[in-house]
């Protein structure tokens, strides 16, 4: 569908005005959506995994956690597919938020992917400049991801910045000069960036953060002495299918969270470039940018 079809559809939780804000900046921040019982239900089950990533000493199948990482001082950098890992993410998903994501891409909506990344305070917790569909190319731009602060969000913990209109700008090189997938702009790109046209998505925590797959976006490293979650969500329209591997699929991977599945693929004209064969493994964005693991996204 395209942006005026999808505006025809009646709004379900967004204003008209945020949504067409969404489609010509290719972001939305909305304070205090969710509710605080929510939110705190949301908090209570993390607080729990992070207690039991205590165990691990490695990046697995659950966690990824950083080098620093150990029982004393538990650095989880993402909790890997919460929807599959505890019922509460997954109602998460599939309640407001799935709303929210029906009135930006149409009444047909499919889950992608959820993960929760968290902010420690620490100079390279910093996400640097990346676009998400060089990732997982779909026939078209109509995919998104939302974000829901766990925990109040400004500048000093860990805001997600964006660069307003770059939805309908270039996708960029997402592979170093020697061919190696890093996830994120090269040097020369990062350099061309305008940083006073950034925009900073802060809030109170229940706030959410929208941006389109082809924005390009980052977050800032944090100096808070306390960790920063941030809960995400990915949907696509109906109509937009994959066609590379899922880089992690978890069991509601392309499940019809509103209305009804597509009965024919749009296919956008403008090509995406082609991320690394995900079907060997995964890892996380913050492996491939640090250089940890070649294989990383």
């Amino acid at each position: 569908m395209t942006p005026e079809e999808i505006l025809k559809e009646p709004a379900r939780v967004l204003s008209q005005a945020q949504r067409e804000f969404y489609f010509e900046q290719g972001y939305l921040c909305v304070d205090s959506l969710v509710p605080k019982e929510t939110v705190a239900e949301m908090v209570a089950i993390t607080d729990e995994f992070v207690g039991a990533s205590r165990k691990e000493t490695k990046s697995g199948k659950v966690f990824d956690v950083a080098p620093q990482h150990t029982a004393e001082h538990p650095v989880v950098r993402r909790i890997k597919r919460p929807d599959d890992q505890h019922e509460g993410y997954w109602g998460f998903a599939t309640g407001l938020i799935a709303d929210v994501a029906a009135d930006l891409l149409g009444p047909d909506v499919l889950f992608h992917h959820s993960k929760l990344n968290f902010k420690w305070p620490d100079a390279t917790s910093e996400v640097k400049w990346h676009q998400d569909i060089q990732f997982y190319p779909h026939t078209n731009y109509n995919v998104l991801a939302i974000g829901c602060y766990l925990a109040d969000t400004d500048m000093s913990n860990g805001a997600v910045g964006v660069l307003p209109g770059s939805h309908n700008g270039p996708l960029y090189d997402q592979y170093d000069a020697s061919g190696n997938w890093t996830g994120m702009l090269s040097d020369t790109d990062n350099a061309a960036i305008d940083m006073s046209r950034a925009a900073y998505m802060t809030g109170p925590a229940g706030s959410i953060t929208i941006h389109n797959c082809r924005t390009v976006h980052y977050s800032v490293a944090s100096t808070s002495p306390n960790p920063r979650p941030l809960l995400l969500n990915s949907y696509s329209s109906a109509d937009a299918r994959a066609y590379t591997p899922h880089p992690d699929p978890s069991s509601h991977a392309y499940e019809v969270v509103r209305g009804h599945p597509a009965k024919w693929a749009v296919h956008d004209p403008r090509p995406c470039q082609i991320p690394p064969d995900w079907s060997g493994g995964y890892t996380s964005i913050f492996a491939a940018q640090a250089g940890e693991d070649e294989k990383a996204a």
